[in-house]
């Protein structure tokens, strides 16, 4: 059932979630118009119901970071042509923003966003520390990306929320294709198994580095939550490092520290089916049931 807190609350929470949307001098998206204009996946997808839920957003974007970082092309990519070391929450809601457009955006916002995206990707390239060569708008490392985001939010949103089928996540699969091809990455994996048979594929190129280290120091850090809030953010971090396959984490020297202890999993989906509940009327989910005639709450009911 919908769950509305007590009004000053609402606001606070309210107000919390949007600025994690809304990076200083960044973009202002009205999820709420056109009228009528579909988004790039439709309002009864299970991506809809997923990309609603911050807890399985938050671990599932850890988790994929984590993945990421493990390529060393992709990592290289990542540490020298972004602002995360320097802006890292800037950085966070930047993505958090393109994520939120690409699901429930209005088409043509999308798409506009998307081809801005693809054309700075086009700037992004140069050569790992070990001498291999990489570029941004390679379609195997936009593959890997693609990969790596989708299982970190199907995984959030299983482990945090409530548990997916086999075939629950391939529909999570094929809703994200035509994103996906957008952005360039072709060969996306249409399906879990095919996730999966990409990640073995990729066995033998991660690798551990010290960049791992200052992502998660400077996730431990960075402001992304209010004073009030930040053991939830210390908590949720460690959950999404518990996200990466346990063969992964082992080849990435993430010990078992970095995870979360044996009481705090029921916490965390706790907090996960109560963020599952709550009604962000404000928030891009809503906001967009409204543009496509639905009610505020509709994605909350059932």
């Amino acid at each position: 059932m919908p769950l509305i807190l007590p009004p000053p609350l609402q606001r606070w929470v309210e107000a919390t979630a949007a600025a994690l949307l809304h990076p200083p001098g960044g973009p202002a998206i009205d999820f709420a118009q056109p009228l009528g204009e579909p988004a790039l996946v439709p309002p009864d997808s299970l991506s809809w119901r997923i990309f609603k839920n911050p807890v399985a957003l938050f671990t599932g974007g850890v988790a994929a970071v984590v993945l990421e970082l493990a390529e060393p092309r992709v990592r290289t990519g990542v540490w020298e042509h972004t602002t995360f070391r320097t802006d890292p929450l800037g950085r966070l809601q930047r993505t958090g923003l393109a994520a939120m457009v690409t699901v429930y955006g209005p088409r043509g916002v999308a798409e506009r966003m998307i081809a801005g995206v693809s054309r700075a990707h086009g700037a992004v390239r140069g050569t790992t520390p070990g001498g291999l060569p990489y570029s941004a708008s390679d379609p195997e490392l936009l593959c890997w990306v693609q990969a790596t985001a989708l299982f970190g939010f199907a995984e959030g949103y299983s482990r945090h929320v409530r548990p997916l089928t086999e075939g629950e996540v391939d529909r999570l699969h094929a809703e994200a294709i035509p994103a996906a091809r957008l952005y360039g990455a072709e060969a996306a994996p249409p399906s879990a198994a095919a996730t999966r048979d990409l990640f073995t594929a990729m066995r033998d190129r991660l690798e551990p580095s010290p960049i791992l280290a200052e992502f998660l120091r400077i996730m431990r850090a960075a402001p992304i939550l209010p004073p009030p809030l930040r053991p939830v953010q210390h908590l949720l971090l460690r959950a999404g490092v518990e996200l990466v396959p346990g063969w992964v984490r082992e080849r990435l020297g993430l010990g078992r520290g970095e995870g979360l202890r044996p009481w705090e999993r029921p916490l965390v989906r706790s907090i996960g089916a109560l963020a599952d509940r709550l009604v962000l009327r404000g928030g891009p989910a809503a906001q967009s049931c409204l543009r496509l005639g639905l009610s505020a709450d509709h994605l909350y009911r059932g």
